[in-house]
């Protein structure tokens, strides 16, 4: 029977084993049953799935997967907790930890391993690191069906924005090429043991079977949306052709954007996944 999301049996935990909370590893360790519920409701967890937990922490999670999910893979950087997690979540025979950096391991591989089928992904990030985890899971095409995670509210709401709005920039086009995004919920700090001093939010995204636009060369679409919000306040004619890298000349920018029926004038955050897309096509 999953306990760790009951918070005096959370301090218990950290107090029997003198867990010093690790700040390099960004832990906060969730406390709140109500949360637990609807991350695992959002994520649709079932007997068919197996599912990768991206750092289990004390194993509050791992336990309410391990009573919904076929298999659950629970992958943990700090090897501090492991000891820890042997503890917790030895009644759950369906549980599998691995003590390593998320980044470096093969997930692919993993998939593989488990006959190819694609995995949904559930965990409660580290805020400094989020957008390297997901971003990497995206783009080394490991099978995926969905990913349901804790973050940062602020970068929830980046990942859902849409052109023309604050929000809006590189990382709600790079998530939205690859998924559909939705927050499911948003999370108080004082959900968390230590509270964290910002509020979160659980977003899923759900994994695009297709690319929602077509880009000829995904590589060269993402470095011109890089460019064009690294100097998001120009014109997106002056952005890409601040950017060495690309090789691309104001006036070149100005005559693909009025082919596009589009002001030499336009900045970055006015155009949205497909008119970037074509823009890539164009330059």
């Amino acid at each position: 029977m999953a306990n760790l999301g009951i918070p005096q049996n959370t301090i218990e935990i950290l107090r029997r084993h003198h867990v010093v909370i690790q700040k390099k590893y960004g832990q906060n360790f969730l406390i709140d049953t109500r949360v637990l519920d609807r991350i695992i409701q959002a994520a649709g967890i079932t007997r068919e799935d197996c599912v990768l937990e991206i750092g289990p922490g004390l194993g509050t999670m791992t336990q309410y997967l391990a009573e919904r999910a076929g298999e659950v893979v629970a992958v943990e950087i700090d090897r501090n907790l492991i000891p820890i997690l042997e503890e917790t979540l030895a009644p759950y025979d369906n549980v599998t930890v691995i003590n390593q950096d998320i980044l470096k391991m093969d997930i692919r591989g993993l998939a593989e391993e488990r006959g190819g089928r694609p995995l949904k992904v559930v965990a409660n990030l580290p805020y400094y690191i989020t957008t390297p985890i997901i971003m990497g899971l995206f783009e080394k095409n490991v099978p995926l069906e969905s990913i349901t995670v804790m973050v940062q509210r602020e970068v929830a709401d980046r990942m859902q924005a849409g052109p023309g709005t604050g929000d809006y920039g590189a990382l709600s086009l790079a998530v939205q090429y690859y998924a559909k995004p939705e927050i499911v919920a948003n999370v108080p700090p004082n959900c968390f043991i230590p509270r964290p001093g910002v509020g979160s939010a659980v977003v899923r995204l759900t994994r695009y079977h297709t690319p929602p636009v077509q880009a000829e060369d995904e590589e060269k679409l993402f470095s011109l949306i890089r460019a064009a919000f690294n100097q998001r306040r120009k014109t997106l004619a002056n952005s890409l052709g601040n950017a060495p890298e690309l090789g691309i000349s104001r006036e070149r920018t100005r005559q693909a954007l009025e082919k596009m029926g589009l002001p030499a004038t336009v900045r970055g955050e006015a155009l949205n996944l497909e008119q970037f897309a074509e823009l890539s096509r164009l330059l």
